[in-house]
């Protein structure tokens, strides 16, 4: 029987599966469960020491997901009631299922090496192959290395199943396209790449997904153009960060504040002006941004090896990129040190509290935190450190102080490493009381306070791309 009669056979897509109940698979899950033309959604996930709370959690109706996200527990709460969706990590009914997507994540071990660690991604295709059964669906949503949908997944799915893609099933990549904190909006009003592995499974797949767009539109391709999508429209990102941040370094070194700079060439508008100009800051974290270059540059080192022309010898421009990002940490710690240092006071023995663990504004998203080799430098000084989270609970060997003035209190300096909307708020006298120092250190990684507020009243300032403050004088305050 051909695919395209097994899909008859079948009918239209009715029961769903999600396997991964994280930021991307519990609203789409959600999303998903609220259609009218979906019956029933499944989310699996594994009965883990470190995750497997979700599943009680997920089927109390109750979002694991700490961080503000606009109508999301609202959602799991109606899908639950009406029976339409359920949390579970009994893999085999996967057999019961039209459908299922993987929302894995993809990490990279060793960025240097660029061997991308597929085991949990692995492992989640195993349970879909041993029960996959004919004129099924298998959509992939992890960012992965160009290649991967026909190559290492189909390869897996055949082994495990006995059935052939494109034949006996449909497999395609859609990846996600969604930030933390605005999840259920992203899925429904972005539009959607969906690449198949063949024109029947890709528009299979768009009969997945149509139902949960608003003002999205589905964009078909094949499945390596969007695997490179993906990892491209992540690359861009964080080429675009890159650069800025690079502007601000030098926009310190030559005594200038990077905001008024960016506002110039920002003013610069007409026919064919394109400039994104982002914001410059303290690091870039998250899942995507941290590894998804390494995904592209794989890709075309396997998938382009022998074909790619590239000027000789020269580094990629995109891991260039990616590098800049990563020292942005070592950058705060910098001007951490220099700030302490006018104070008279040694950092080997100093109390820097740290405010904000999330790598997002309004979430409790950790995932690569640039806060975390930011402490990590200040303790290896012999620094004292306090974090401070208002939405992270808890993280592994590292203690989140639950109260700001906890984390304050005795403070020879304090890193803005996140923008809470609750640090915007901040008032520099009620600080400087709480730090109880004659001249606390403020060092502002996200562009979030008035700096002459704080020098008024005592403080060392500095703030990523503010050369113009950086070496203020000191007032009494």
């Amino acid at each position: 029987m051909t695919l395209a009669a097994l899909f008859h056979k079948r009918g239209p897509i009715k029961k769903i599966g999600v396997i991964g109940m994280g930021y991307v698979g519990i609203p789409a899950a959600a999303l998903f469960a609220d259609s009218p033309l979906f019956d029933h959604v499944y989310g699996f996930q594994r009965e883990s020491p470190s995750s497997g709370y979700k599943i009680a959690m997920l089927n109390r109706g109750e979002s694991p997901l700490r961080g503000e996200e606009p109508g999301l527990g609202e959602l799991l709460r109606k899908v639950v009631a009406a029976g339409k969706f359920r949390c579970t990590s009994d893999f085999s009914k996967i057999a019961e299922l039209d459908a299922v997507t993987l929302s894995i994540q993809t990490p990279f071990l060793n960025k240097e090496d660029l061997l991308p660690d597929f085991s949990a991604l692995k492992e989640g295709i195993r349970h879909v192959g041993r029960n996959l059964q004919p004129g099924m669906l298998v959509v992939l949503e992890s960012t992965i290395t160009p290649g991967t949908t026909d190559g290492m997944a189909r390869e897996l799915l055949e082994r495990e199943s006995g059935l052939n893609a494109g034949t006996d099933f449909a497999l395609a990549h859609a990846p996600e396209r969604v930030m933390v904190g605005r999840l259920l909006r992203n899925i429904r009003e972005h539009d959607r790449c969906i690449g198949g592995i063949d024109v029947l499974s890709t528009k299979r797949a768009a009969e997945l997904y149509t139902p949960v767009l608003t003002s999205g539109r589905v964009i078909p391709m094949t499945a390596t153009a969007a695997e490179v999508t993906k990892t491209a429209e992540n690359t861009f990102r964080d080429l675009q960060i890159a650069a800025i941040n690079e502007l601000a370094l030098y926009c310190e070194a030559m005594g200038i504040n990077v905001y008024d700079v960016r506002t110039g060439i920002d003013s610069l508008k007409g026919e064919g002006i394109t400039r994104a100009m982002l914001w410059p800051g303290a690091g870039v974290g998250g899942h995507c941004l941290t590894k998804d270059t390494y995904h592209l540059e794989r890709g075309v080192q396997v998938l382009g090896k022998g074909s790619l022309d590239y000027p000789p010898g020269e580094p990629s421009l995109y891991v260039l990129a990616r590098r800049i990002n990563d020292f942005m940490p070592s950058h705060m710690f910098r001007i951490t040190m220099d700030g302490v240092n006018r104070t008279g006071v040694l950092m080997n023995g100093a109390k820097v509290a740290i405010l904000g663990w999330a790598f997002l504004s309004n979430s409790d998203d950790t995932r690569n935190t640039p806060s975390e080799p930011y402490r990590d430098l200040l303790l290896k000084e012999g620094a004292r450190v306090s974090v401070h989270d208002p939405y992270v609970a808890g993280y592994p060997c590292v203690p989140i102080v639950p109260s700001l003035e906890e984390a304050l209190e005795g403070a020879d300096a304090i890193a803005i490493f996140t923008g809470h909307r609750q640090y915007r708020a901040l008032d520099p006298k009620v600080l400087k009381q709480l730090s109880g120092k004659k001249h606390p250190v403020i060092i502002d990684g996200r562009n979030m306070i008035d700096p002459d507020a704080y020098i008024r009243h005592g403080f060392i300032y500095k703030g990523i791309g503010r050369g113009d403050k950086n070496g203020h004088t000191i007032m009494e305050g």
